[in-house]
């Protein structure tokens, strides 16, 4: 059977090399410096940061706070997850900068209220903000900057900028929930009572709250310059006013004015940690991924899988490349959502067994090419590090029974319910997030995928904070996941996933992308048109990706119902042939269609042959990348 080649290759005949397609933005270049967010302005920040002498640390830290603050689907509240490759020590380091679950956070606290997951919106939803302690840590440890200096585009922002159509249409429709939440209105409603209270797009969004939040930590900054403190002693000053001072006092007193559970102590006890991240070697290129508190694994999962597989022979999204992509997808998947959670809680995740080579030649002898498996369910990587798999019973439970063909795709005590709309699960499969990339001449790379406190949010008390909403990410059924039961000052396993790849010792590709659990699922792609099809980076981030629906949901809906995976659902582009599609039907998938498949991805690559960078920056709406 000949397989042809679909999606964004079949706009026009004749088919042209993948290396020429042309691109709808054009790849940014730089000598010197590269920066990469889902805004404009926060872009414009970062630029700015390097033009007064920053380095891609004190860059990516202004543009993390810019993109906080213009509510990019994020607040200051939310949380944070880096990769950074340290040119010194020629090693890459990860920061968990995840808030963690508060005080009474447990699964019968939220089952007594008749939830099934802890809930989507509200104060209940939150986390302890994670993003300032992890923007602090990344300036402490790698930046050269003050506070003040990076934290000075956003506090310009937070005094009035032209708000986009996005993040202003999102706060009107979110009027529903907003309305519930005292500080909310205050903020994101300038025109109440009008038939449109959200701001216009254009208008000027001044948050008075925020900026004097921000200012406190920049003003305890400054006093410990003055009274002879050193860097970073006035550092940790502006974080203790944040986490334990006046403004983790308003913080804790607005969260529980409207029914949020976080203390002050909650606040105290967190910080931010410097991690190993995981790594595999895909043909001579090192990827690495933070660790199993994030999905970040299931890409070193896929490729591990699909090193088993000749991708190049079977073409750019061929019926055959399609569906040995979409199935190793799957067996990532089912592993995530069992295998992963806190490594910081018992019990521990078998990570070494799940990146194990022969784990994945194993589980790559899953895929069948006559049809869609839709009882693949977790592995058993246990034996992989020389132990034995202490889940067999609850597995059988949950309704998989290990080593066997046989599988039961949905849990046992699920089989009952209906399935949700379409609309809204594609919502929730793709909710939230925003990337931030950057790279300098001096080897500094850094690769964000910060997230939380998206719109509708709700602001604790004066603060202008809005609250991260990730508790919704761990599970209240042991079934489900026995390593995301959540507990207090526990992280939820989450979808935030940035990437960044060596070859040869040196940077190769620095990449991230918002979309909850369809994350790692364009990152490998991503990558794959890079190493496998030879597309640059600005073609890789626009090309045509697919993603599987096979999979629990991390985010949206309090039932059982809103999470199940749906067996053999795949959204592909609208511009895929018909061939294609008429294949992938008899391999048994349900196909859905969308406009734009690719991400949002927004990445840098190194050209080491001519010492220059290359940046890709979606093509989606407003992500947007300046080079120098």
């Amino acid at each position: 059977m000949k397989y042809l080649i679909s999606a964004f290759l079949l706009f026009t005949s004749p088919i042209f090399p993948l290396s020429a397609q042309q691109t709808q933005k054009p790849v940014l270049h730089g000598r010197n410096w590269m920066a990469i967010t889902g805004k404009p302005l926060a872009a414009t920040a970062g630029a700015m940061t390097f033009q007064k002498g920053g380095n891609a640390v004190d860059a990516a830290c202004a543009m993390l706070a810019a993109t906080c603050t213009m509510w990019d689907t994020l607040s200051w509240g939310g949380e944070t997850q880096v990769l950074i490759y340290n040119p010194t020590t020629k090693k890459v380091i990860a920061i968990n900068a995840m808030g963690v679950a508060p005080t009474g956070a447990t699964a019968d606290f939220f089952k007594k209220k008749g939830y099934n997951f802890p809930p989507e919106y509200g104060p209940l939803a939150a986390t302890t903000p994670g993003t300032p302690g992890g923007l602090i840590y990344m300036l402490i440890n790698y930046g050269t900057m003050s506070l003040g200096q990076v934290l000075a585009p956003a506090m310009e922002l937070a005094a009035g900028y032209p708000i986009e159509a996005q993040a202003a249409n999102s706060m009107e429709r979110g009027k529903t929930q907003i309305n519930q939440w005292p500080y909310s209105k205050k903020v994101f409603f300038t025109h109440p009572g009008e038939k449109r209270e959200a701001p216009e797009a254009g208008e000027i969004f001044v948050q008075k709250d925020l900026l004097e939040t921000l200012t406190k930590m920049v003003e305890a900054e400054t006093i410990a310059l003055k009274s002879g403190k050193n860097r970073k002693q006035a550092l940790m000053a502006a974080y203790d006013r944040f986490y334990k001072g006046d403004i983790a006092k308003e913080f804790v007193r607005g969260c529980q004015e409207q029914g949020g559970l976080i203390t002050m102590q909650d606040l105290a006890n967190w910080k931010p940690l410097e991690e190993e991240p995981l790594m595999v070697n895909y043909k001579g290129i090192d990827v690495y991924k933070m660790q199993q508190w994030t999905q970040g694994p299931v890409l070193l999962q896929a490729l591990n899988i699909l090193e088993n597989f000749d991708l190049k022979s079977m073409g750019y999204n061929s019926p055959k490349y399609i569906h040995t992509v979409y199935q190793a997808m799957n067996l990532a998947f089912a592993d995530r959502d069992f295998y992963y959670g806190d490594p910081y809680f018992a019990p521990l995740e078998p990570m070494k067994g799940l990146l194990s080579k022969d784990y994945a030649k194993q589980r790559a002898k899953l895929i069948k090419y006559d049809r869609n498996n839709p009882d693949i369910g977790p592995g058993n990587p246990y034996p992989f590090e020389g132990k034995k798999n202490p889940y067999t019973d609850l597995l059988k439970t949950r309704g998989f029974e290990l080593d066997t063909s046989k599988r039961n795709f949905a849990p046992k005590h699920d089989l009952g319910y209906n399935t949700s709309p379409a609309e809204l699960y594609q919502d929730r499969l793709w909710r939230g997030t925003t990337s931030v990339e950057a790279a300098d001449k001096e080897g500094w790379v850094v690769s964000i995928t910060p997230s939380g406190g998206w719109l509708p949010a709700c602001i604790a008390g004066h603060t202008g904070v809005g609250m991260s909403q990730r508790m919704q990410s761990f599970v209240l059924d042991s079934a489900i996941n026995p390593f995301n039961l959540v507990a207090p000052g526990k992280r939820p396993r989450v979808t935030l996933s940035p990437s960044l790849a060596l070859k040869d010792g040196k940077p190769f590709v620095a990449s991230a992308v918002q979309g909850g659990d369809t994350q790692d699922q364009n990152l490998l792609q991503f990558f794959l048109n890079m190493t496998e099809f030879g597309m640059n980076v600005q073609q890789s981030a626009e090309a045509a990706n697919f993603n599987t629906n096979q999979l629990w949901l991390s985010l949206g809906g309090t039932k059982t119902d809103d999470r199940k995976p749906k067996p053999g659902q795949i959204l592909l582009n609208s511009n895929t042939s018909e061939n294609t599609r008429e294949e992938l039907k008899k391999l048994g998938y349900t196909l859905s269609f969308g406009d734009r498949t690719s991400g949002p991805i927004n990445a840098i690559y190194f050209d080491w042959k001519h010492n220059s960078l290359w940046g890709g920056s979606s093509n989606h709406g407003e992500d947007y990348g300046i080079g120098w």
